[in-house]
């Protein structure tokens, strides 16, 4: 009998195998970010979204997407407006996802900060990132479905499972606050050189979410660490591949990358970090390993381009290790302001 988080695990692995196939072998777009918002997908508990459920969430896609677009011509006409508006959007954003537990908001936040930025660089990267989106979600919902055809759970089982209680108002206006402060930096950075700052926007919108999960005494372990380990699952897959340059070998290395996270990321294997450190390794790792296949077909040296893209991720996770540091110690200087009404809850 296969445990139900063994389950979970099967079905990651197989499902991220299965983007991979899609999204490389149809020689899809941006194929990386296609296999990324397949894997968050592939992350979400309980079963395979609904199609109304899916259709709803198309829909409020579809229009953050139309949101999105019109930022452009306001960051270049009124930036100072633009970012605070995008500021605010974010906010609403972050709050949304800790009020109702939806893993999914931190694909909203990906898609947000990416169209406005890809817009500034040029308008047609916005119609390519756009049906990568698209693209990402339905993969992610076919291979999801697969994955759960080949492993599904037990009847009744997603309805035993614990669901934790969703955090007060001031927790979650302060947990929103953290990953709005952490994301937002990074977002205007972009603006200045998009093409540069593609992949540490998407590395900023999980480190964002992954700050608002984390406290202080285990932040910068987790925020930083998670940025390292997946730089080294990354360089494992990515020397796996070169031994054989063919896409059934990078499937299958990602497969055994999702696997070995995987166990790790839904507690089959017991580690001193929580779920949400193994998830961010694991996206990571494919935010690196995308450009650098890339690389390598553009005949560019692939080592170098990783090291910087690395090092860019390693600062950004070191700024949002700083950001809850000053920001927690601000909170406890603080015990009567209006987001700190409940001491120091959600910290």
């Amino acid at each position: 009998m296969i445990a139900p988080a063994e389950k979970a695990v099967l079905r990651l692995a197989v499902g991220l195998g299965l983007s991979v196939l899609v999204a490389y072998g149809f020689g899809l777009q941006m194929p990386h970010v296609v296999c990324l918002l397949a894997m968050i997908v592939l992350c979400k508990p309980g079963p395979p979204i609904p199609p109304l459920k899916a259709a709803a969430f198309a829909l409020l896609l579809a229009g953050l997407l139309v949101t999105g677009v019109l930022m452009v011509p306001l960051l270049e006409n009124y930036a100072l407006a633009a970012v605070l508006l995008t500021g605010a959007i974010l906010y609403a954003l972050f709050f949304f996802g800790i009020r109702t537990g939806n893993p999914l908001t931190m694909l909203l936040v990906v898609v947000f900060t990416l169209i406005p930025v890809a817009g500034v660089a040029e308008q047609a990267l916005v119609t390519v990132i756009s049906v990568t989106i698209a693209a990402g979600i339905a993969v992610g919902g076919l291979v999801s479905s697969l994955s759960h055809a080949f492993f599904p759970d037990a009847p009744g089982a997603v309805a035993k499972a614990a669901k934790a209680p969703p955090p007060s108002r001031e927790t979650a206006s302060w947990i929103a606050l953290r990953g709005t402060l952490v994301v937002m930096p990074v977002f205007v950075l972009a603006l200045t050189n998009p093409s540069f700052y593609l992949a540490a926007i998407m590395k900023t919108a999980t480190l964002g979410q992954q700050a608002g999960l984390t406290d202080t005494r285990s932040a910068g372990r987790e925020l930083v660490g998670s940025t390292l380990m997946g730089a080294a699952m990354a360089l494992v897959v990515w020397f796996g591949l070169s031994l054989w340059p063919s896409l059934w070998m990078l499937l299958l290395w990602m497969m055994a990358a999702a696997l070995w996270a995987g166990a790790r990321l839904f507690q089959v294997r017991r580690t001193a970090f929580p779920p949400v450190f193994w998830n961010d390794a694991l996206m990571t790792m494919l935010i690196l390993l995308g450009p650098a296949i890339e690389d390598s077909a553009g005949g560019t040296g692939v080592l170098a381009a990783s090291a910087v893209r690395v090092g860019l991720f390693v600062g950004v996770a070191l700024y949002a290790w700083v950001t809850v540091w000053l920001l927690e110690r601000w909170r406890a200087s603080r015990p009567e302001a209006l987001f700190f009404r409940s001491g120091r809850e959600g910290g």
